[in-house]
């Protein structure tokens, strides 16, 4: 079935639609259909027949005029087009497909958003709300800046500072934060629909042909693109910028959209750096570094706001690799990545009164990792304590782990679960897998913490 609503979240793009729109709105085909039929039924020798023979002749301009023509060639009977609208000709629509006994293709009319007006006016703004007012559609917005406002900020003034600079988008313009650089920069922002695949393998294109092409893509959806990621971009190690947002959990979207694998997948491809800021700045920073850097580059980043928005007035390449000390301690280490990072230092701060006193470490990198430091961590420390917003299997504590292998050192894991994560409030979702400041602070006093997402 295909749903024909000219959207998917925004407006369609590519040929395919196109063709579709010009037979469902071409007002000279539209005429043509017709007066074929009214020719036909006026033909005296016809007689009787006139009625169902121009009735055959319509349904034969439509499929030869029509958009059934294409389908009928690919081996599909074709219905259509069906006012989506309509329950009962949909029901028939329907039941004629299931009598038919070979492959079957149901052209669908709808409108997106249809039945309530502030829907149909702004269909991309509805694709996915959170809470609004039913009267009049104003929705409900949290103040503060998200990470994804950040990012989008943040390449703007990159694509200012560097011709160069090219963002693509798998139609997820507004999703992605790309508005402001649409805006700005018509001319430099591919959407390429809903092809993950080819936005990665384009971006691959135009990078050879000396671009600094940046991909903006939602981390769930990165992992429709996993062999052209590795075939058409790390293998030849070319410099495409991949922006993951929604990295870790998204709330309410559910486990399609959870961004809980990327770390995982990500650090076991050669050549790619994998970064995850802890605030707004760092996530310029990083962004600045990756359009400096030689190969590719991958930059994770959750949904939702940050602690606070702080744009740097001089942007800084973090050298690729190095970990920050936030905190100097003792014996216990607590190296978070991303939103572990903030864990990690409330975790610290309830410790504040005991014995403990814990480092605290904001490693940055999950690939390559800064050995150097973590080797000196192991060297003056009992305990290191690793926090992640993604799967433990094979994540960045995975990666602690694996490096500190033959060293005395214990480290213990935090993260996410080896099951797909329900939907729901992400706050909520973290307190229910363990993953707080006070199931950290636990661990590291050694008291029973009764979680199963700690190894």
């Amino acid at each position: 079935m295909l749903n024909d609503n000219q959207m998917s979240i925004k407006p369609n793009v590519g040929a395919f639609q196109l063709y579709l729109n010009r037979f469902r709105l071409d007002p000279g085909l539209t005429r043509l259909r017709e007066d074929m039929e009214h020719t036909i039924a006026r033909i005296p020798a016809i007689g009787a027949r006139a009625y169902s023979l121009g009735k055959d002749v319509k349904e034969s301009m439509k499929a030869f005029l029509g958009p059934g023509l294409i389908f009928e060639e690919l081996g599909f009977a074709y219905i259509g087009v069906v006012n989506g609208h309509d329950i009962g000709a949909l029901r028939v629509a329907l039941q004629q497909a299931m009598d038919t006994q070979r492959p079957v293709l149901v052209h669908v009319r709808t409108i997106k958003g249809k039945g309530y007006e502030p829907a149909e006016e702004q269909p991309a703004e509805y694709h996915g709300t959170g809470p609004f007012t039913l009267s009049n559609g104003e929705r409900k917005r949290r103040p503060g800046l998200t990470y994804t406002d950040a990012f989008g900020r943040a390449l703007v003034r990159e694509a200012r500072r560097d011709p160069r600079v090219v963002a693509i988008t798998a139609a997820m313009t507004q999703g992605t934060g790309l508005d402001g650089f649409e805006t700005e920069f018509p001319g430099r922002l591919y959407d390429v629909g809903i092809a993950e695949e080819h936005a990665v393998v384009f971006a691959a294109g135009l990078a050879l042909a000396g671009m600094r092409p940046v991909v903006a893509i939602y981390s769930t959806f990165l992992q429709r693109a996993f062999d052209m990621l590795v075939q058409d971009v790390a293998l030849q190690h070319i410099p495409v910028v991949f922006a993951l947002d929604r990295a870790g959990l998204v709330g309410d979207d559910g486990p399609t959209h959870h961004g809980a694998f990327d770390l995982s997948f990500l650090r076991m491809i050669p050549g790619l750096v994998v970064m995850a800021p802890s605030s707004h700045a760092q996530l310029q920073h990083m962004l600045h570094t990756a359009l400096s850097h030689a190969g590719p580059v991958a930059v994770r980043y959750p949904r939702g706001l940050a602690a606070a928005f702080d744009e740097p007035r001089r942007l800084k390449k973090i050298p690729i690799g190095t970990a920050e000390v936030l905190r100097e301690g003792r014996e216990v280490a607590l190296v978070g990545v991303g939103t572990g990072v903030d864990l990690a230092l409330r975790a610290a701060d309830l410790l504040e009164g005991t014995d403990m006193r814990p480092t605290v470490v904001d490693a940055r990198f999950v690939k390559p990792l800064d050995t150097a430091l973590l080797d000196e961590l192991a060297d003056t420390h009992a305990r290191i304590v690793t926090v992640e917003e993604n799967v433990l299997a094979g994540g960045f504590g995975s990666a602690v782990a694996e490096h500190l292998a033959d060293s005395p050192v214990r480290v213990r894991r935090f993260g996410l679960p080896d099951s797909f994560v329900a939907h729901g409030d992400r706050e909520r979702l973290l307190a229910d897998l363990g993953l707080t400041p006070e199931s950290i602070a636990a661990a590291v006093l050694e008291r029973e913490a009764g979680l199963a997402h700690i190894s």
